[in-house]
């Protein structure tokens, strides 16, 4: 069994982000920019937004960080929206989700500019994934395919399963999985809460992308011999042994299912961090795009 190890990979993305950035400079140009849009104090959410300014500030981009309070009024969000869109020195746009009640999350990410969605969600960055055109991938599933080339695992005429259907993953994943390219040319089979014989399909999986926030859910009898499990998951589980009260759990019994597999991604160390450096990238092609670069 080999851990997909995201620390190593997220580092190796970095340093070339740092390079090339570095580079762009050199030509004399500004540095890739970055707005986070933070609403309300949720702590997996500050944790989340101060790893990616962090992260910027590593491999030498600007950052910005919009603070909004928990009981913002959709109109005023949009209005911050908007004069953010409208910012020339502005490259990236990321409103942190889960967004509070009283926010249309589709309404708000419908309002970034397709051209700063560095996120990957706005309909018409999805649509041009379908159809294969150059675009912003969605940041978790871009960091699950750097994780595959990083490890040069071999995708095509796999048969790859996704458990999980939101637009976020499991959607995206499961059309880049299928893709004429590397890493893609999967057979893919998407699975959800109501597919029926989940674990026979499972079983017949090279590759699982497990992404559907249910702590421990794929156990070992689910996951045939020599299989590549992806796991996306990552939910605070309550454990008085921690100092913080709670352990971070994937959606995969990694002590049980790891030893099974040839490749698994740990949580935490796995994904998660990948998709921050996705994101990092998908910056740096959109400040490159405004240089016709």
């Amino acid at each position: 069994m080999i851990l997909l190890d995201g620390k190593t990979v997220s580092q190796a993305v970095k340093d070339t982000l740092k390079e090339k950035t570095k580079d762009f400079r050199s030509k004399g140009n500004r540095a890739p920019h970055l707005a986070a849009v933070l609403v309300g104090s949720n702590g997996a959410s500050e944790t989340y937004v101060a790893s990616k300014i962090k992260n910027c500030q590593e491999v030498g981009f600007k950052s910005s960080l919009i603070r909004l309070v928990e009981n913002i009024a959709e109109e005023e969000l949009i209005e911050a929206i908007e004069k953010l869109n409208t910012d020339d020195a502005i490259d990236g746009i990321l409103v942190q989700l889960p967004l509070p009640k009283q926010i249309n999350e589709e309404r708000i990410i419908n309002l970034i500019d397709p051209r700063k969605d560095v996120d990957g969600f706005h309909p018409v960055n999805i649509g041009k994934m379908v159809q294969g055109l150059p675009t912003f991938i969605p940041a978790t599933p871009y960091g699950i395919l750097l994780i595959l080339e990083y490890y040069k695992i071999e995708t095509s005429g796999k048969h790859a399963v996704v458990i999980g259907r939101s637009n976020i993953v499991g959607r995206p994943i499961s059309i880049l999985l299928s893709r004429n390219s590397y890493p893609g040319n999967c057979t893919v089979t998407v699975c959800h809460s109501r597919t029926k014989n989940l674990k026979e399909i499972c079983l017949q999986a090279d590759i699982i992308v497990a992404a559907l926030g249910i702590p421990e859910f794929l156990k070992a009898d689910m996951v045939k011999e020599n299989a590549v499990v992806i796991d996306v998951g990552i939910t605070r589980v309550a454990d008085a042994s921690k100092k913080s009260g709670f352990a971070l759990k994937g959606d995969v019994d990694f002590a049980n299912v790891a030893p099974k597999c040839s490749y698994i991604t740990p949580v935490p160390g796995g994904v998660g961090l990948m998709t921050i450096a996705a994101l990092l990238m998908n910056t740096l092609t959109a400040c490159e795009n405004k240089f016709d670069i």
